[in-house]
C-alpha cells in the first residue's frame, strides 16, 4: 500500500507539470526511436542480402579478374578474364554445370525520342538459368542468335521505366543501342536491387553482339559457374584455378590475378559489414539517450529545488528517506519508460516512412525494441539516482525553512 501511495504521489507530480515532462520525455523519445530505426535499416540490408544470396543459389562461384603483379608491385590493370578463359574452363572443368560469362558497358540507348544510359550486358543464353531470372514477356535469345551475332536484347524489369516506355509496346519493337539497332525479344521480371547497382536496370544481348558489334573486346567482367551442389565447391574451385593458371601462364610461386568466390562467403562478408554498420548506427543513435537521460538529471534537480518545501512537508509528517528516495526514482523512471513506449511508436513510424518514400527495406527486431526500452528504463534509474538522494538526504527543517 506505501508503494502505490508513493507511486501516486510520484504521478501526480508528473502531472501537475505535463509540458516540462513532455519535454523531458522528447529526448528518450528520439532516442529509442532512432537506436531501433537505425537497427532496423541494418537488419534489413542484411536480410536483402541474404535474398538475393538465395535467389542465386549457394551452389553458384564467381570468377572475376584480380590484381596482377607490375616490377614486383601489387596493382595495375594487367589482370584480365577473356572469352578464351571462359571457354577453356567450360571445357576442361566437368565439376561444372553452367557457364554464364559477362560482359559490361554503360552505352546510350534510344527508343524514340526517349533516350537513356543503360548498362549493356553481353552473355550467353544460360544467363536467365544461372541468375534465376524469369521472362515475364516474350522470350530469351538462344545459341544460334548467339554464335550469328544477332541484333537482339532482352530488357531489365526496370529498363521499360527508365526509357518511359511500356514494357509490352517494346517486345517485338527496334530500339538503338550505340546507334545500333537491336530488337527487343522479352522483358525480364524485375527481382530487386540494393546500393548503387540495380540488376533490373541492364539491357542483355548475345556474348558474341556485345564483343564484336557494341564493345569491341574479348574481356569479361566476371563469369559465374553454377556446380551440382555446395559440397562440391571446393572441387570445382580447385579445376578452375589449375585452369586459369595454365591459360595465364602463372608459374610456380606466384599469387593468383583472378578471384574465386562463393555465395556463402559473399554471404558471410556481407553479415559482417551490415552488422558493423549496425553497430555503429546503433552506437551513434544511442548517444541522443543520454543527452535525453542527462536532460531528466536536469530537470529532476530542478524539481527537486522547486519541492524542497514539499519534500521537507512530507519529512516531518512521517515520511522516511528511503520513501522520499523511491519517489523521485519513480518519477524519473516513469518518464524514461513512457518516452521508451513513444519512441518505439516513433520507430515503427519513422520505418514506415522510409521504406515508402525511400523503397529501403527495414526490419524491426523485436530484441532492438526490448533492448532501447529496457536501456531507457536504466537510463531513468541512473540519471533519477542523484536527484533522488539528493531529495531523500534534505534535512526537514532546512527544507520547510527554504523559500
Amino acid at each position: 500500500m506505501i508503494f502505490f501511495e508513493i507511486l501516486r504521489v510520484a504521478m501526480d507530480a508528473i502531472r501537475a507539470n505535463k509540458l516540462r515532462s513532455f519535454l523531458t520525455m522528447l529526448g528518450i523519445v528520439i532516442g529509442v526511436g532512432a537506436v531501433i530505426t537505425m537497427v532496423a535499416l541494418g537488419e534489413g540490408a542484411q536480410q536483402q542480402v541474404e535474398n538475393q544470396i538465395e535467389s542465386l543459389g549457394t551452389n553458384v562461384l564467381t570468377v572475376r579478374p584480380g590484381q596482377g603483379m607490375f616490377r614486383g608491385v601489387r596493382g595495375g590493370s594487367n589482370a584480365r578474364l577473356t572469352t578464351e578463359d571462359v571457354e577453356a574452363v567450360t571445357q576442361g572443368a566437368p565439376a561444372l554445370l553452367e557457364v554464364a560469362p559477362e560482359m559490361q558497358g554503360q552505352l546510350q540507348v534510344q527508343v524514340g525520342r526517349n533516350n537513356a544510359s543503360v548498362r549493356i550486358l553481353g552473355t550467353t543464353p544460360n544467363y536467365a538459368e544461372v541468375e534465376n531470372h524469369t521472362v515475364q514477356l516474350g522470350r530469351f535469345f538462344d545459341e544460334s542468335e548467339n554464335r550469328g551475332r544477332r541484333r537482339v536484347a532482352v530488357l531489365g524489369g526496370a529498363v521499360p521505366a527508365v526509357l518511359n516506355t511500356d514494357a509490352a509496346e517494346l517486345v517485338g519493337r527496334s530500339i538503338s543501342i550505340r546507334n545500333i539497332s537491336f530488337e527487343v525479344v522479352g522483358v525480364l521480371e524485375e527481382k530487386g536491387g540494393s546500393g548503387w547497382f540495380n540488376q533490373d536496370e541492364q539491357i542483355l544481348v548475345p556474348l558474341e553482339t556485345a564483343q564484336f558489334r557494341l564493345l569491341g573486346t574479348d574481356r569479361v567482367n566476371q563469369f559465374k559457374v553454377v556446380v551440382e551442389s555446395e559440397a562440391a565447391i571446393p572441387v570445382a574451385m580447385v579445376q578452375i584455378e589449375d585452369i586459369l593458371r595454365r591459360e595465364h601462364r602463372l608459374p610456380l610461386g606466384r599469387e593468383n590475378d583472378f578471384w574465386i568466390s562463393d555465395s556463402v562467403q559473399f554471404l558471410e562478408m556481407q553479415q559482417e559489414t551490415t552488422q558493423t554498420f549496425t553497430m555503429l548506427l546503433a552506437g551513434i543513435a544511442a548517444v541522443s539517450l543520454l543527452v535525453g537521460g542527462i536532460g531528466i538529471m536536469n530537470i529532476m534537480l530542478v524539481s527537486v529545488t522547486e519541492r524542497t518545501k514539499e519534500i521537507g512537508v512530507r519529512k516531518a509528517l512521517g515520511a522516511t528517506r528511503n520513501a522520499v528516495l523511491l519517489q523521485f526514482l519513480l518519477e524519473a523512471t516513469t518518464l524514461c519508460m513512457t518516452g521508451g513506449v513513444l519512441g518505439v511508436a516513433f520507430a515503427y513510424g519513422a520505418a514506415e516512412m522510409l521504406s515508402r518514400s525511400a523503397g529501403w527495406t527495414m526490419a524491426i527486431a523485436p530484441e532492438a525494441i526490448g533492448l532501447a526500452v529496457v536501456f531507457a528504463a536504466a537510463v531513468g534509474v541512473f540519471f533519477g539516482l542523484w536527484p533522488a538522494r539528493r531529495a531523500a538526504r534534505l534535512d526537514p527543517i532546512v527544507a520547510l525553512r527554504y523559500e
